[in-house]
């Protein structure tokens, strides 16, 4: 099973921080050359030094805000530009708000939907194009627990994670006789850098988010970027050349209520 990746082009939709950084450098380490986005130039430069620095694996960092879909085109373009094609795309791209339905004001529902699902939506239209003249690819998109209905005060993003959901159900559904996959990541309670930020905006540190997991997930524990990743590497591998369409629940047992 080494170098499960070998060849391949894989873009990384946020691949600067939190699950997305561990997919890039595991990915180059599996022999993938990987390509990532992001805003932020100095996130995206560590990323860049740690893969040149531990791989042989070609790798590049495309600055670009997703929420806008000339930039998911641009990331796209200038993916096949450099390497010639697309193999696999994952969408990692999100944030973290919390509002009830009945306080979700209209520039916080954009914010969440168009960094959350739009971006996705996008990412996928255009890689799909360039799949379709290649002979086909993977397509992985993070999840979330929230997506299946999502506690009271997640209102807007529980509904954009449920609509990117439903995208990789529409993908998987119609592009499989094209050999293009789509699978999904539920991703459980994870100790990212926007969900520390969040809960620290709510008065609240690592320690505390910690303790929380302990007594929330069955498993007891939050799960960590290491246990996402390897599911990841595997959905864009040929190993799962006859997997698509699949929800792949790594979250402890964890479902909030």
């Amino acid at each position: 099973m080494d170098l499960l990746l070998k060849g391949k082009i894989i873009v990384i939709n946020g691949g600067t921080k939190g699950l997305g950084k561990g997919i890039a450098i595991s990915a180059a380490k599996e022999d993938a050359n990987v390509v990532i986005s992001g805003r932020n130039e100095n996130d995206g430069k560590e990323v860049i030094d740690n893969i040149k620095k531990n791989t042989k694996s070609e790798v590049l960092f495309i600055k670009s805000d997703v929420r806008n879909a000339d930039n998911c085109e641009m990331l796209i373009k200038n993916t096949i530009k450099f390497f010639g094609r697309i193999d696999g795309l994952v969408n990692y791209t999100g944030i973290t708000t919390r509002g009830l339905i009945t306080e979700t004001e209209e520039k916080q529902f954009h914010d969440i939907l168009d960094t959350n699902f739009k971006s996705a939506f996008f990412c996928c239209k255009f890689a799909i194009k360039s799949m379709l003249q290649s002979g086909g690819g993977s397509i992985v998109n993070i999840g979330s627990t929230h997506g299946y209905g999502g506690t009271k005060d997640m209102a807007a993003y529980a509904c954009s994670k449920g609509a990117v959901l439903t995208l990789t159900k529409h993908i998987s559904k119609n592009y499989a006789k094209n050999q293009i996959r789509a699978n999904w990541i539920t991703m459980g309670w994870v100790a990212t850098p926007n969900e520390i930020e969040l809960f620290k905006s709510l008065g609240h540190d690592l320690d505390w988010l910690n303790e929380q997991g302990k007594k929330t997930i069955p498993m007891g524990r939050l799960q960590t970027v290491e246990d996402n990743v390897p599911a990841v590497l595997f959905l864009l591998s040929d190993l799962s050349s006859h997997v698509t369409g699949v929800e792949l629940h790594i979250s402890g047992g964890f479902f909030p209520n």
